[in-house]
This record gives C-alpha cells, sequence and structure tokens, in this order.
C-alpha cells in the first residue's frame, strides 16, 4: 500500500502517518524529519535546507526528489510506503510517478487533510522542541509537566523558527501558491480522498482506515 499524506504544516499529518505506520507495517517517510536529522549532523544538505526552512519557503524540487528517491529504494518500502511532506509541487509528483513506475510501482491513495489556516497557525506556534533529544511538545494537547522542561531529559524546550507566528503564515501562503495544484493533480487521477483534519486524533484515523478499506 503506496499512500501520501497532503494538508498544510500543522495539519496532523505526521501524527497520523505515524499510527498509520504501526498500524499497517510499511514506514512513515517524512521529508521534513530527514531534513532535521541532516541539520542535527551539521550536513551540507541540512545546512541548505535550513536556509529554505527558514524562510518559510519550499526546498528545491531536485534536492527532496533526490533524498526521496534514496528512500524509497531502502528494503523497507517493498510492502509500501506513506509519503508525508512529499510530494508538494506538480514536478515532485511528476518525478514520483516516474521513479516508482521504474520499479512496477504506483500510487494507490493521496489523503487529503484539510485544516482551517487560523487553527494551523494555533497549534504549530505552541509547539515546543527539546534543544537536547528533539522530543516535541504542545502547550495545549501534550504540554510538559514542567514549563521549559523536557520530560524525558530535562533539556530546555523552545519555539523553533519554522513555528514562530510570521514563518507559519510564510508557510501557508506558500503551500497554498504551490501545493494546492497537486490537489486538482491528483484528484483527476482518481486518487484523492480529503480527510477532515481538524476532528481529534481517533476520528481522523478512523476515517482515514475507513477511506483504506
Amino acid at each position: 500500500m503506496n499512500l501520501i499524506l497532503l494538508g498544510p504544516p500543522g495539519a496532523g499529518k505526521g501524527t497520523q502517518a505515524e499510527r498509520m505506520s504501526a498500524l499497517y507495517g510499511i514506514p512513515h517517510i517524512s521529508t521534513g524529519d530527514i531534513f532535521r536529522e541532516n541539520l542535527k549532523k551539521g550536513t551540507e544538505l541540512g545546512l541548505k535546507a535550513k536556509e529554505y526552512m527558514d524562510r518559510g519557503e519550499l526546498v528545491p524540487d531536485e534536492v527532496v526528489i533526490g533524498i526521496v528517491r534514496e528512500r524509497l529504494a531502502e528494503p523497507d518500502c517493498e510492502t509500501g510506503f506513506i509519503l508525508d511532506g512529499f510530494p508538494r509541487t506538480v514536478a515532485q509528483a511528476d518525478a514520483l510517478k516516474e521513479m516508482l513506475a521504474e520499479t512496477g510501482r504506483a500510487i494507490d491513495h493521496v489523503l487529503n487533510v484539510q485544516v482551517p489556516d487560523e487553527v494551523v497557525v494555533e497549534r504549530l506556534t505552541a509547539r515546543r522542541t527539546c534543544r537536547s533529544c528533539g522530543a516535541v511538545y504542545h502547550l495545549k494537547f501534550n504540554p510538559p509537566r514542567v514549563e521549559g522542561k523536557c520530560d524525558s531529559c530535562g533539556g530546555e524546550l523552545y519555539v523553533r523558527d519554522d513555528d514562530r507566528e510570521e514563518t507559519v503564515r510564510a508557510r501557508l501562503r506558500e503551500y497554498r501558491a504551490k501545493t494546492q495544484p497537486l490537489i486538482e493533480y491528483y484528484r483527476s487521477e482518481g486518487l484523492l480522498r480529503d480527510v477532515d483534519g481538524g476532528a481529534s486524533m481517533d476520528e481522523v484515523l478512523a476515517s482515514i482506515r475507513k477511506i483504506l478499506l
């Protein structure tokens, strides 16, 4: 089962992808996580990606396509995968179709998680990340036991640059302009399935499971 999760930043795609990964036994592939891991290691890719992410811009197609191609070639993707954060442009979607066709594969479903912009802003600006271990908290939904400190390691919690309000709104504008055409792209191919991302986590997962039956 080969799946794509579409939706604005803060739509809850990562949370649902992790739950689906455990449920269906297929890997969750997040381009954002791959970039952050490279940034943590100080790689050239990580530093290059950070320049764009800090400005609320999308990382260039050629960079993203390259890392996705490498990841989909790994053995754990043979029985399926969940793509989160890719594709984000029609050019990336075309590249994905071509790279999958090379190995006789195709996308089965594209889940479009829909959430209003103001809800996204509220969700993301309340996120806090541990400087030491990278654990993520939310002041409303998953607050730390002690304000400003990580439950796991006691590290300092901070607001990531891409979770600041001005950056979040820039990311939303960028998403609408460049990713919105993907919705029509996949709708025209009969693959798009709309999901109400404003519901509870359990309700969103239940909706997804019905689609995948």
